[in-house]
């Protein structure tokens, strides 16, 4: 019974009347989702369309802003590393330049210490033989007198005496 049902149902076979209640209603239908519900779907599709293409600006404008940044990153990476090398090729150059300074001053301190003793030394030489030339002008001196004092009666007699009192003498 059921399967009677559904082969007398009116809307499988179309009548003529009903095709143009239909297409009515279905015109009416559209007009009504034209004027109410399609332009505001196609509104909003145009609203998402332009908010996707923003932000699709946004990330490539987001994505060359890094790329610029990176770039001056690198440049100052490259500016640094260039100071740096500066720095360290100044420090030492300023090293050198101060160890020679100080091996020039030393080496001129040590010739002027060997010069002053050098000097030092020669005046002590000269202290020393005028002091030794004085002394032997002295026992000279004091011979000759003993020798005068004494008569003497031959050179043998005037040798030995020299002798003893160059034996005798002391020598500072």
């Amino acid at each position: 019974m059921e399967v009677l049902f559904l082969a007398d149902f009116s809307v499988i076979k179309p009548e003529p009347g009903l095709i143009i209640w239909t297409t009515i209603i279905f015109a009416i239908f559209w007009y009504m989702m034209s004027k109410f519900a399609f332009g505001p779907i196609q509104q909003a599709l145009r609203k998402r369309e332009e908010d996707i293409q923003g932000a699709l600006d946004e990330a490539k404008k987001a994505r060359e802003e890094m790329a610029n940044l990176q770039a001056q990153n690198e440049t100052l990476m490259a500016e640094a590393q260039e100071e740096r090398a500066k720095i360290i090729k100044d420090a030492k150059h300023a090293k050198e330049t101060i160890l020679k300074e100080a091996k020039e001053k030393a080496k001129e301190e040590a010739q002027r210490i060997v010069t002053n003793a050098k000097q030092e030394i020669e005046n002590q030489k000269l202290a020393a033989m005028t002091e030794l030339k004085n002394q032997i002008g002295t026992i000279a001196l004091d011979i000759a007198g003993k020798v005068i004092d004494r008569e003497l009666k031959g050179d043998k007699e005037q040798e030995k005496f020299v002798n003893e009192q160059v034996g005798k003498a002391k020598f500072n």
